[in-house]
């Protein structure tokens, strides 16, 4: 295999120093919510967002005066977009059916699928309001009949942004407050005195909310770690550079450590499309953003051939992955480590991120490799159950599980079925020994 960079990111050895500092910031900030819970919250809330307010938390009137400052045509953009996301989420969650099954005559086993009985739902606002971020979270929660929904985003110039609350609002959130970053994560997994904890975290953000939720994964459950955001583009000559260059910084301009990748077979557009990415740089209003995440974390690789192609997409395991070439379906149908597939030149990573109605919430930092995106089953628990209706079901099962806890040396675990033998079956079984079969017995 002959793979090129053509351009590189800093080296591991560096982000990995980024990383080390992030862990430090947040462990010692989770351990203060932890100890003053919503002292160490207002002054976090102080410091990073000059906001402190009587409430953190919205009151309905608070929430009718903020939406009522979004425009009819926001409002409107809105409301579409949900009912996208809405459509695609209630299409999963009919996909996931309870069971119940006859395994043996006289034997039921089964499993329900039960909703998270609380979750809290992060929607980022720190550069960029992230409106699109309550449909995913707060919206497909919703859909999954969680029955608490709580929602949290930082203020936006000293007050809650209109859109963000009205997106919450509408998507079926139960409780909203103007919290942001760590601290809103620390404060719905921890709780406080004023905010009551919840089950679940979920929802993107910068290096330090997914780092806050990797570190309180276990306390809580987390949907997966999500962010800063990566993108890859597979291109071949069927496109052109100004395309695969404006579809890379869509996502560097997210923040100043997001990775955007080429991947290509073709040296002439690997070439035009630096190229086009330093003149796109030069008009876009927001290069400062875009211009420090590509050149510290963009990169342009050069492939031989489409195999090998995918065998470096597959490693890479991106969070976006933008394919545009001869064969789209073909890496439909062979990739296997990425967060979402967007084929084609029709469609595009902005598209899923605020509208077409897949989720955004997607795995970085190669959790590709092991889970997808956030969706409507992440908040449902599957549990099983299970249930014997007949004396003669008790004694078989229960002959079987005596002798193959006695194989394992657990007495106490085959009295449980001894005991079932005996009053069910008619049979003596002596105290800590292994059941055997009646000789009618049938089996």
């Amino acid at each position: 295999m002959a793979i090129t960079y053509l351009k590189s990111g800093k080296p591991e050895t560096e982000r990995a120093a980024d990383d080390a500092k992030v862990r430090g910031i947040v462990e010692t900030t989770l351990a203060d919510i932890a100890d003053r819970g919503d002292a160490a919250v207002r002054e976090l809330s102080v410091k990073f967002d000059r906001y402190d307010p009587p409430s953190f938390r919205l009151s309905p009137s608070e929430i009718e005066a903020a939406m009522s400052q979004v425009s009819a045509r926001d409002l409107a953009d809105i409301k579409f977009a949900q009912d996208q996301i809405r459509r695609f989420a209630e299409a999963q969650r009919a996909s996931m059916t309870d069971v119940e099954v006859e395994t043996l005559p006289g034997v039921i086993l089964g499993h329900k699928n039960i909703p998270v009985q609380s979750v809290g739902c992060y929607v980022p606002g720190g550069k960029f309001p992230m409106v699109a971020s309550a449909h995913m979270s707060v919206l497909t929660a919703s859909v999954a009949g969680v029955p608490r929904i709580v929602a949290a985003a930082p203020p936006q110039n000293g007050a809650p942004h209109p859109a963000i609350v009205a997106a919450m609002h509408l998507g079926g959130a139960h409780e909203i407050y103007v919290l942001g970053g760590m601290q809103a994560i620390g404060a719905m997994a921890l709780g406080t005195s004023t905010i009551d904890p919840v089950d679940m975290i979920v929802g993107p953000g910068n290096a330090f909310v997914a780092e806050a939720k990797r570190q309180l994964f276990g306390r809580v459950g987390i949907d997966l770690l999500a962010g800063p955001t990566e993108t890859l583009v597979i291109a071949d000559d069927t496109v052109d550079a100004e395309l695969c260059a404006t579809d890379l910084l869509g996502q560097a301009e997210h923040g100043y450590n997001s990775p955007a990748i080429l991947l290509t077979n073709s040296a002439e557009l690997a070439q035009a499309t630096l190229t086009e990415i330093d003149r796109l740089l030069g008009i876009l209003p927001t290069a400062e953003t875009a211009r420090a995440s590509w050149e510290d974390y963009g990169a342009v690789i050069l492939c031989d051939n489409y195999e090998e192609m995918l065998a470096t997409a597959d490693e890479i395991a991106s969070e976006h992955v933008q394919v545009m070439t001869d064969r789209d379906d073909w890496f439909l149908e062979k990739m296997t480590s990425y967060g979402a597939l967007f084929l084609g030149p029709r469609t595009n990573v902005a598209n899923g991120d605020k509208v077409i109605g897949t989720n955004h919430t997607l795995p970085t930092r190669k959790a590709g490799r092991y889970t997808g995106g956030l969706w409507v089953g992440k908040f449902l628990k599957t549990h099983t159950y299970q249930k014997i209706l007949t004396d003669e079901a008790a004694t078989l099962v229960g002959q079987y599980g005596s002798r193959l806890c006695m194989l394992e040396g657990f007495v106490a675990h085959a009295e449980q079925c001894n005991i079932r033998v005996r009053r069910y079956g008619d049979q003596d079984v002596p105290y800590g020994t292994a059941a055997e079969e009646n000789s009618n017995q049938k089996k």
